[in-house]
């Protein structure tokens, strides 16, 4: 048998303008540009990996930068929002910080106490603030101070066409059931402060909790920037052929194995449309680069190499905000 999911490896994002996206996760945000390389898909387009100091997994967000793409629009089926853990009693000190920043904030509440505050990047792409325990180490050289840093991923909402079909993925994953409030069923990795995912049934629940939930997120989603593209969950690297035949046995659309360089991994779409990424665990951000250097230059997949002087003149050029005009 497969062993259960520790938790999130990474989530990816779909944006806009690259450095307007660095200006706002290390810049504002306050996390570590990890790993500046490509989109494997396509060389000629930007992937950034944020995260902590040391680009643990569970801390890891990247984002595909299509500028020139349309906006998309978050709706069925999709994951609909991302969410970092912060220290409890820090939510004032995000408010004020992103208020100076320009950004709009809206405080929410949930699960009988959770407190987050709610706010878009400058994509469009809906993420949230939980106060939450942790014990990941932040980015302690960055422009937010380390009492109040990000620690790393909390979780993220999905928006599935088939809440029961997305949900049996999550429990064959080993993730377990620990409640709903309204609409929003929410299901856990790695113990009682692991990762979470919840998912938004749209036929559950009552109240003005679901009702302010399908204002926003009525109608079907388009792919585009200001949307999630998928989450990704950890698992044992021997394992992954054994997740990869478990989900095929069961009718579960799945792809062959691919090589991220950094990790391998196989997406695994069930009939609730939302994507999921499982993905090992090495052999780590740090194959390529070492800690203390980590983002500092563009690094690229071995295979296109060969080809770097052509990448590099076809990418738009940016630069990684300097902490000091950020604090």
């Amino acid at each position: 048998m497969v062993s259960d999911t520790p938790g999130i490896h990474h989530v990816t994002a779909m944006v806009g303008d690259a450095q307007a996206n660095l200006d706002f996760h290390v810049g504002v945000l306050g996390l570590r540009l990890v790993k500046r390389t490509v989109n494997h898909e396509d060389v000629l387009r930007y992937h950034l990996y944020y995260g902590n100091g040391t680009g643990d997994l569970g801390t890891v967000y990247t984002c595909f930068p299509y500028p020139e793409e349309p906006p998309g629009r978050r709706g069925v089926p999709q994951w609909a929002a991302v969410s970092f853990a912060v220290p409890e009693g820090s939510l004032d000190f995000w408010a004020d910080r992103l208020a100076d920043h320009s950004v709009e904030t809206e405080r929410r509440q949930r699960f009988g106490g959770e407190s987050l505050l709610r706010f878009e990047d400058p994509a469009g792409t809906r993420l949230e603030l939980v106060a939450a325990d942790s014990a990941v180490e932040p980015w302690r050289e960055g422009p937010v101070p380390a009492d109040v840093a990000i620690r790393g991923i909390h979780g993220a909402t999905a928006l599935p066409a088939d809440p029961f079909r997305t949900a049996s993925v999550l429990e064959t994953l080993g993730l377990d059931h620990v409640g709903q409030d309204g609409d929003r069923v929410r299901y856990r990795a790695g113990g009682d402060h692991g990762t979470v995912l919840d998912l938004l049934d749209r036929g559950a629940g009552s109240g003005s909790a679901t009702e302010h939930e399908r204002e926003s997120v009525s109608g079907f989603g388009r792919e585009g920037p200001g949307t999630v593209h998928h989450v990704a969950v950890r698992v044992p690297d021997d394992d992954l052929m054994d997740w990869h035949d478990l989900f095929r046995e069961r009718g579960v659309q799945v792809s062959r194995v691919r090589d991220r360089h950094y990790y391998r991994s196989v997406y695994v779409r069930p009939g609730g449309g939302v994507l999921v990424e499982l993905a090992s665990e090495k052999p780590g951000f740090t194959v390529d680069e070492a800690v203390d250097s980590l983002g500092e230059s563009l690094v690229l997949p071995p295979w296109a190499e060969d080809d770097r002087e052509m990448v590099e003149g076809q990418l738009p050029p940016v630069e990684v905000p300097a902490v000091e005009d950020w604090r």
